[in-house]
């Protein structure tokens, strides 16, 4: 039975007209979009690719844990990870990729390895130098004995090289102080405090107390709970003796303890330029390293090789849709019309989404793209089927479509949903390259059913009304196969 809207069959026919002109018109605003977000030279939403697509630097840095306690390294290499991924995406790469891998050989120990792939990044030195900017930050005692010791010693050798070099003779080697052997121990002794537990730095100006000149530029840091109770610790043992902060390796700052400091917070001053002071709280609150880095290979992916595979990717996208669009016209005639409308509309929502969220294609986002057309035509033909039926059994053409959609529906629903949830599970738990096939064939399944529902099903409604035992011209148009 017809659909009881209370409006003649001339306004309902209007009706349907005006959405499915709607319907077209959004589906081309939308292509303008994406086309001129391809053509425009300063795009705002350009295509994002991928490493394997638009080339870029692959890195692998292997970090030095050997002074950490090994149930805590699976840890410090999480927090690793996320420093770098945070220092990257400051310097504008598109969607990089960073990942931590642990390699072990027979006769070797474990070594724990950061991958970092830039896509679009072809400067391996800059990069490198910006992500070598992220301070290793240390704070370690001063051994005040071996310190003078040691200056002393510096002193003394150079008063003798300089006389030395004047009557050309040579200096002592192994010298002594008072009769004992200088120390060639390292001054600075290890706290264990260290930039894993710091949690937020900030720019300050000094008010003139605590040895401090007035608007002296100062950065203020805050530890986290562990770092505060081990700040406090090591103030409290070691009141009066120097806390040498070291930022790369390099003295930044020695205050004296005079106190116990409790609460976590802490002053670093050395002298800073207000922009110097604001550079390092910056590059603190990026997140200061946990442990020490060593960059072991560097590799460039050229754009040429990236040109070439997403060309390939493109060429299979278009065959793979002019096979489908073609095959539905030759079957289903009039409603293979309608589908290539909505297939057309499928694919330019998901170019649209591609540049919207954005999703960075790569060699896999393609594959899932491609294989999603097929699940996009899926549903169109469970829809087309129903409707033959219906038109069959002696429905008019517009309360067959109605009631092919509707009981359609439900088969189109489960399909979807389970190759959704197969899309999640595999963005879940897969690898960065598994994940943007899942991504895009996920989002796929998405468009496709509302495409299906939305576009499909407002386009068939606007054909004309035609019974089954019609014997108009037009008959052959609502048929399929290769029967008229």
């Amino acid at each position: 039975m017809p659909e009881d809207t209370g409006r003649t069959a001339k306004e309902d026919s209007f009706i349907r007209k005006f959405y499915a002109l709607a319907a077209i018109l959004a589906l081309v605003a939308i292509g303008w979009f994406v086309w001129s977000n391809v053509t425009a030279e300063n795009a705002n939403r350009p295509f994002k690719l991928g490493l394997d697509l638009a080339g870029g630097a692959h890195l692998i840095y292997e970090a030095d844990t050997s002074d950490v306690d090994p149930e805590e390294v699976p840890e410090l290499m999480g927090v690793l990870r996320s420093v770098i991924e945070r220092r990257v995406n400051v310097f504008g790469v598109s969607e990089p990729v960073v990942q931590v891998e642990r390699s072990s050989f027979a006769a070797e120990e474990a070594r724990d390895r950061l991958v970092v792939e830039l896509p679009g990044v072809t400067d391996v030195s800059e990069a490198v130098a910006e992500i070598g900017r992220t301070p290793l930050l240390e704070f370690r005692l001063i051994d005040d004995t071996v310190l003078a010791a040691q200056d002393q010693l510096a002193t003394m050798e150079a008063s003798m090289n300089e006389a030395n070099s004047a009557s050309g003779s040579v200096s002592i080697q192994n010298a002594t102080l008072d009769g004992e052997p200088v120390s060639e121990e390292e001054p600075y002794i290890d706290t264990g405090l260290t930039g894993r537990y710091l949690q937020s730095a900030a720019l300050e100006f000094a008010a003139g107390q605590g040895g401090q000149l007035s608007n002296e530029p100062i950065v203020s840091i805050v530890f986290n709970n562990e770092g505060g109770d081990l700040f406090e610790q090591i103030t409290s043992d070691n009141v009066g003796e120097q806390l040498a902060i070291f930022l790369d390796g390099e003295l930044i700052s020695a205050p004296t303890i005079n106190q116990q400091i409790s609460g976590g917070r802490a002053i670093i001053s050395g002298g800073f330029t207000p922009d110097e002071a604001r550079d390092l709280a910056q590059n603190l609150n990026f997140g200061a390293l946990p442990v020490p880095i060593e960059l072991v290979s560097t590799q460039t992916i050229g754009a040429s090789l990236g040109a070439e595979l997403l060309e390939h990717g493109v060429m299979a996208g278009v065959v793979g849709i002019t096979f489908i669009m073609t095959f539905m016209i030759l079957w289903y005639r009039a409603l293979g019309v309608v589908a290539v409308v909505s297939l057309s509309g499928y694919v330019v929502i998901m170019l649209a989404l591609f540049q919207l969220i954005p999703v960075t294609l790569t060699a896999a986002g393609l594959a899932g793209f491609v294989l999603s057309l097929g699940m996009a035509v899926d549903a169109n033909v469970l829809v087309f089927e129903r409707i033959k039926e219906e038109w069959r059994s002696g429905k008019n053409w517009n309360e067959a479509t109605r009631t092919g959609f509707a009981r359609a529906w439900s088969a189109i629903r489960d399909g979807n949903i389970t190759s959704l949830l197969s899309a999640i599970i595999l963005f879940w738990f897969g690898t960065s390259i598994v994940k943007g096939f899942a991504l895009v064939f996920g989002l796929g399944v998405i468009v496709s059913m509302l495409s299906a529902v939305v576009v499909t099903r407002t386009l068939a409604l606007t054909l004309p009304d035609v019974p089954a035992e019609s014997t108009s011209k037009w008959r052959w148009l609502y048929g399929s196969g290769i029967k008229k």
